[in-house]
């Protein structure tokens, strides 16, 4: 993922070391719950709770508070789909013609432009993130100090993980520096590498997510969840690109011994 000012200042980028596949998570199982006061919901009553259906309900309500249409959302919509498009496109581009390397007298300048057009890029994506929250209504059941302790103590998670990562990396690291032949000796594994793959594309979901319980913002809810399918969309476009890239180097350096 491209690096990024996120909500609330937090840098967010793509994580450029080698690293595996986001560990999958399981989802718990809900067993069956008995009531004496029998009452309908939108899952057909707690007893036959089934997962699938209780997704689609949660959906269906989060949808009920948010107009897909407002003009703020499709901006958000739009700049979380691009940046990642954009960042990726770019960065192959270079690695295959070398051209912004040329044009700007060397590899390294050439990644520090490309990282600060990624940077303005996200505060871009972050500005139109919040207005989309604040243009639709808010979520009454979220609207509370629990919540919005949850939601700090998220942001707060988000933050470490993305500035440790960016810490981790170093700027070239972090801004596709391997895309313009400025590559690592190692794989980077301290933290937060150590315990999460790819912890800059999660950091900065938690980020967004911790910024719209903060907001009690079912809008934001929603665009978190975009935020999430594009980082993992990003992630299974990546990695293998990441991996070849080293591997060419590996056989270079067998080649040259």
């Amino acid at each position: 993922m491209g690096p990024v000012l996120g909500v609330g200042g937090f840098l967010e980028a793509p994580a450029r070391s080698l690293q595996g596949n986001p560990r999958p998570t399981s989802p718990g199982r809900a067993g069956p719950v008995r009531s004496s006061v029998a009452a309908p919901d939108c899952c057909g009553g707690l007893g036959n709770l089934d997962f699938r259906k209780a997704d689609l309900c949660i959906m269906t309500r989060l949808l009920g508070y948010v107009d897909l249409s407002e003009p703020h959302f499709v901006a958000a919509v739009l700049a979380i789909v691009f940046n990642p498009l954009f960042w990726n496109v770019v960065a192959r581009w270079e690695h295959k013609t070398r051209k912004l390397s040329k044009a700007f007298g060397s590899p390294r300048l050439a990644c520090y432009t490309l990282g600060g057009a990624i940077l303005l890029l996200n505060v871009l994506r972050s500005h139109c993130f919040t207005q989309a929250m604040l243009s639709q209504p808010r979520m009454q059941s979220l609207d509370n100090p629990a919540a919005y302790h949850v939601g700090l103590a998220l942001l707060g998670v988000g933050g470490v993980f993305v500035l440790s990562s960016f810490l981790a990396l170093g700027f070239t690291g972090t801004f596709l520096g391997d895309y313009f032949g400025i590559l690592k000796e190692a794989r980077v594994t301290m933290f937060p590498f150590s315990i999460l793959d790819n912890p800059m594309y999660w950091g900065s979901t938690a980020i967004y997510l911790g910024w719209a319980i903060v907001h009690a913002s079912p809008t934001g809810l929603l665009l978190t969840a975009v935020v999430a399918l594009i980082y993992m969309v990003a992630i299974v476009y990546e990695e293998p690109f990441t991996a070849e890239i080293y591997q060419q180097k590996a056989s270079q350096a067998c080649k040259r011994s």
